[in-house]
């Protein structure tokens, strides 16, 4: 089943693009990276699916609701945790999800149970009866999580969870957004790329209101070829650099550490240099000189090189229109005054 559906979705502000015809979906079940740059139409994206904002143009469905012919009903299926949570500092943990629990219509009989489960699974049930004002910024954020799981939705939209918190307290919200992943579908929003690795299995990329991938986050990866192989080798290290540099595919050489004859020799690859090939070829010779080979690394691009790789080709592709509109609008205004 899919629990979320966008298919061409457009916000506009006036003149501006916030989203520009985004299409992409979420499975039941699946923790998935909403990722991009700041300013990329994350947060808006998000305040359409969760029926904070209607869209100009384009169709958003949770769980099969259409969210602009049934916001009520879509909205009951999600459980929604913005950047900035809105508490009420004056109020206790629990006295506040009690009335967070009424307002989203949570069975009398079962709003306690209730506020007790959303506390727990937030890891705020020691705090029930202290003030949210008295809470350090990572508390509170845990208070907002429980505030989005009391209704127990089954998806959850977190908006940049670990904002301004300290490591500790941002290891402690992955592992808990890991944890409710295993019974919930979750869309988790941020521009922190080693977020997306450690909790998500797939991930969707947006930069200028654009959507520039999608996929797992191997396939995400993938988008950007392995720049180099590294060996590892024992023997003459300049015989070793001129075999390997003499190799197809192969664009430059250099040696990395050198010590009791093992080297340690990056090979960059060209642009249609073939780093399986380049490295069976490169071992072939080197064998075949009779020197040890130690080990081959084939260097995988992380997903911060690709993300800069995705969103680089795109704002190049936004420079190049607005200096083709901008030439357009000079061309007119000479054709004019002659």
């Amino acid at each position: 089943m899919k629990m979320i559906e966008v298919d061409k979705l457009t916000v506009l502000y006036g003149a501006f693009r916030a989203v520009d015809g985004v299409s992409f979906s979420v499975n039941s079940g699946e923790i998935v990276g909403f990722l991009g740059p700041n300013g990329a139409g994350k947060s808006t994206t998000l305040r359409v699916l969760s029926g904070f904002l209607g869209a100009s143009a384009g169709q958003v469905k949770i769980a099969g609701i259409d969210v602009a012919e049934d916001s009520i009903g879509a909205r009951a299926k999600i459980g929604y945790m913005p950047e900035m949570s809105p508490l009420y500092p004056e109020m206790r943990v629990g006295e506040y999800l009690k009335f967070r629990a009424e307002l989203k219509k949570v069975p009398r009989a079962e709003r306690k149970s209730a506020v007790e489960t959303a506390m727990r699974e937030a890891r705020v049930d020691d705090f029930e009866d202290v003030m949210i004002g008295h809470l350090s910024k990572g508390y509170r954020q845990r208070v907002g999580l429980a505030d989005a799981l009391v209704a127990s939705p089954p998806l959850l939209i977190l908006d940049e969870p670990t904002a301004g918190l300290d490591p500790n307290q941002i290891r402690e919200v992955r592992a808990l957004i890991q944890k409710l992943g295993k019974d919930r579908t979750v869309l988790v929003s941020t521009h922190i790329l080693s977020e997306v690795e450690a909790v998500c299995s797939r991930a969707v990329v947006i930069n200028k209101g654009r959507l520039v991938a999608e996929g797992s986050i191997d396939e995400v990866r993938a988008m950007r070829k392995p720049s180099g192989v590294t060996f590892v080798v024992r023997g003459d290290e300049e015989k070793a650099r001129a075999l390997i540099k003499k190799v197809a595919g192969v664009a430059n050489v250099k040696t990395e550490t050198a010590a009791d004859g093992v080297a340690t020799i990056a090979a960059g690859l060209a642009n249609k240099g073939d780093p399986a090939k380049v490295a069976e070829e490169a071992v072939s010779a080197l064998v075949a000189a009779k020197m040890g080979v130690r080990e081959v690394t084939v260097a995988k691009a992380s997903l911060e090189q690709v993300f800069a790789t995705l969103t680089e080709g795109i704002e190049k592709e936004a420079d190049s229109a607005e200096e083709s509109a901008e030439a357009a609008d000079g061309d007119a205004g000479g054709e004019a005054e002659s």
